[in-house]
């Protein structure tokens, strides 16, 4: 019987281990891929961290890059492997949880060769589960290539001739700055062009160093700035917006509307000859798996600051479970901070 399984393997997973570690706690983090950080090595390969070196840290080991440097994917699972090892974190791989249920004081957790039993649980499985698709995908012809940013490696991938991305945060204009940068490729652009873009220096400064003196990323979801923020279309970081958008290869077309075919019709226009689709259409929520919890309006989990309405059932690494940071890198250690507090002070 372990005293706390926690479901998760990423920074979020890792940073609420800390604590149990130094709390003495029997516990078990189990992740269903095969290796730490994993869900940052499954993303394209270009990816970079739009928080620099300095906001990175996990809690009790600093991540050993230059200051004002943007980590890649690689350093970031890097980091990972050197923190489990350094606090020697106990970790199950290759463990796909399919349900969590609540007995009278314990918990049973399913997956595909066992179960495991625990006093409590912490989720800590991040924000992005499955992967989503316009159902319009499926009136494509099958000639053309269709990836979800989710599955998106490099250019490389793609067929020869033109090619869309659909969505316009921060992944779709990655991706489309990306893929538009061979000139003899015409890219379609479906998305936000009006979003507003923040580069990640100003004034001999990062913009996450503002963010910080501003107390911009203290303000929590409860609060009135916090609520505005939340519902605000939040800009791209660190992607030159408009210098994308104004390449003579890049040519935007409105939402996209539906297919037929080899017609994709959009907004503005209707177009035949596109080869590649990539759908940077982010993801929706899944917590089915939970016996008993208690959903929002978004089919997230309700809780406080992690505390869910099952007795010993707790959610690390939420999008703006408290803060615009809960779900990043640097801001998941303050609602680790909290979360070990509560423990410590109601177990």
């Amino acid at each position: 019987m372990l005293d706390y399984v926690v479901i998760g393997g990423a920074q979020a997973g890792l940073s609420i281990a800390y604590h149990l570690q130094e709390q003495n706690k029997n516990f078990l983090i189990v992740d269903g891929e095969e290796q730490i950080g994993a869900s940052w090595l499954n993303r394209w390969d270009s990816l970079k961290l739009f928080t620099p070196t300095e906001y990175n840290h996990l809690p009790g080991l600093k991540f050993k890059a230059p200051k004002n440097h943007y980590p890649t994917k690689f350093e970031v699972a890097n980091y990972f492997k050197a923190y489990v090892k350094k606090f020697e974190i106990p970790v199950q791989f290759n463990t796909l949880i399919t349900s969590v249920r609540k007995n009278k004081k314990t918990f049973t957790i399913e997956y595909k060769d066992g179960i495991i039993e625990a006093k409590n649980v912490v989720i800590a499985t991040g924000p992005f589960h499955i992967p989503y698709t316009p159902p319009c995908h499926t009136k494509a012809s099958q000639e053309i290539l269709q990836i979800h940013s989710n599955y998106y490696k490099n250019a490389n991938q793609l067929q020869n001739g033109d090619a869309l991305v659909v969505g316009g945060g921060d992944s779709g204009y990655q991706i489309l700055n990306e893929i538009s940068k061979d000139s003899s490729r015409t890219v379609y652009f479906s998305g936000d062009t009006t979003v507003k873009s923040l580069p990640q220096q100003f004034l001999g400064k990062t913009l996450w160093w503002w963010f910080t003196v501003t107390g911009f990323l203290k303000y929590n979801k409860y609060s009135w700035i916090g609520k505005k923020i939340n519902s605000s279309t939040q800009p791209v970081i660190g992607t030159d917006v408009k210098e994308i958008l104004s390449r003579e290869n890049v040519i935007p077309v409105g939402r996209t509307r539906d297919a037929s075919d080899h017609k994709i019709f959009f907004e503005k226009k209707k177009v035949s000859t596109i080869k590649n689709i990539i759908w940077a259409t982010g993801y929706r929520p899944n917590f089915s798996w939970i016996e008993g919890l208690e959903l929002d309006a978004d089919n997230y989990p309700k809780n406080y600051r992690g505390i869910s309405n099952i007795k010993g059932l707790y959610f690390m690494g939420l999008p703006w479970m408290y803060t615009r940071g809960s779900a990043t890198l640097g801001g998941v250690s303050k609602d680790a901070q909290f979360l070990a507090n509560y423990i410590s002070s109601n177990n």
